[in-house]
C-alpha cells in the first residue's frame, strides 16, 4: 500500500502525463495540419513533430513501467513485458534526446550571431550537422541494444540477484549503456547555454537604446531567454528523475524515491510542451483558436 505522500505524488504524475500527452499531441497535430495544407514542412516543424511524438511515447513508457514496478512487479519475470519496455525505452529515449538536441542546435544557429569562425562554418552546414547527428544516433542505438539484451536476459534469469547486485556494478552498467543519450544531452545543454549567453549580451546592448522598436525586440528576447532557462531546468530535472528511478533498484523498499523520480521525469515532457506552445507564436495562435472553438 502507498502512504499519503506517495499517493499524492502518484496523482501528480498522472496529471503531468495527461497534460503532457495533450500538449505534445497538439504540437504534432498543428505541424501535421501545416504540412497537409502547404505540402511542405520546415526543419524546425519536422523536429517539433518528432519531438512531440517521441515525448508522448516517453510518457506512456515511463507511466507503464512505473505502475508495473509499484503494483505488479511479479509480472516482470513471468512475461515478456520487461523485454518490450526495455527495447522500446532504448529507441524512444534516444529519439527524444536526439530531437531535443536538433531543436536546440537549429534555434542556436538561427538566432545566435557570433563572429567565431567555427560558428560561421557550422551555420553554413546545418544539413551536414543533421546527418552527423543521425549517424551518432544510429551508432548509439546499435551499441545500446546488445547491452539492453544482456540486461533483460540477466534480469529474467535471476531477477532477485540482479536487483541486489553491487551498487558499483549497477551504476557502471547504467552509465555505460546510456553514453549515447548522455552525449546528446550534453550537446543540447551546451548549445542552449551558448544561446542564453548570446541573448543575455544582446539584451544588455539593446537596453542602452530606448526606442520603442528596440523595446519590443528586447521583450521578445527576454521571453526567449525565459523559455531557454526553463528548458534547461526541466531537462536537468528529467535526468535527475531517471537517476532516482535507477536508485530505486538499489533501495527497492523506498517507493517514495521512485515516485519522486517519476514526478521529475514526467515534468519535462509535460512542462516543456506547454512552454513551446506559449513561446511559439504560431502554436500560441493555434492554441487560442482551439480554445475559442471549444468555447
Amino acid at each position: 500500500m502507498l502512504n499519503a505522500a506517495e499517493g499524492i505524488l502518484l496523482c501528480v504524475v498522472a496529471g503531468e502525463a495527461v497534460l503532457g500527452v495533450l500538449g505534445n499531441a497538439f504540437i504534432a497535430l498543428v505541424n501535421c495540419m501545416d504540412y497537409a495544407k502547404n505540402k511542405k514542412l520546415s526543419k524546425i516543424g519536422f523536429t517539433l513533430t518528432g519531438l512531440a511524438i517521441s515525448r508522448i511515447c516517453v510518457i506512456w513508457i515511463v507511466i507503464l513501467q512505473g505502475y508495473i514496478y509499484l503494483f505488479v512487479p511479479h509480472i516482470l519475470t513471468t512475461s515478456n513485458i520487461t523485454e518490450c519496455i526495455t527495447y522500446l525505452w532504448v529507441l524512444i529515449s534516444h529519439l527524444n534526446v536526439w530531437f531535443a538536441t536538433n531543436l536546440n542546435i537549429l534555434y542556436f544557429l538561427k538566432i545566435a550571431n557570433f563572429s567565431n569562425s567555427v560558428f560561421l562554418w557550422l551555420k553554413r552546414r546545418i544539413s551536414a550537422i543533421f546527418i552527423f547527428l543521425s549517424g551518432c544516433l544510429l551508432t548509439s542505438c546499435l551499441i545500446r541494444f546488445p547491452q539492453a539484451a544482456k540486461i533483460v536476459k540477466n534480469s529474467k534469469m535471476n531477477y532477485t540477484s540482479w536487483l541486489h547486485q553491487s551498487k558499483y556494478d549497477l551504476i557502471i552498467n547504467q552509465s555505460l549503456s546510456n553514453l549515447g543519450v548522455t552525449f546528446f544531452a550534453v550537446v543540447s545543454l551546451i548549445t542552449c547555454f551558448l544561446l542564453i549567453i548570446f541573448l543575455w549580451r544582446h539584451i544588455r546592448r539593446m537596453q542602452s537604446d530606448g526606442s520603442e522598436f528596440r523595446d519590443l525586440n528586447t521583450e521578445a528576447h527576454v521571453r526567449a531567454l525565459k523559455v531557454l532557462i526553463s528548458f534547461m531546468i526541466l531537462f536537468i530535472l528529467h535526468f535527475v528523475g531517471l537517476t532516482l528511478e535507477v536508485y530505486y533498484f538499489i533501495l527497492p523498499s523506498n517507493k517514495l524515491v521512485f515516485i519522486t523520480g517519476l514526478t521529475a521525469t514526467c515534468l519535462y515532457p509535460c512542462g516543456h510542451s506547454i512552454i513551446l506552445i506559449l513561446g511559439n507564436n504560431h502554436l500560441k495562435q493555434a492554441s487560442l483558436k482551439a480554445v475559442q472553438c471549444l468555447k
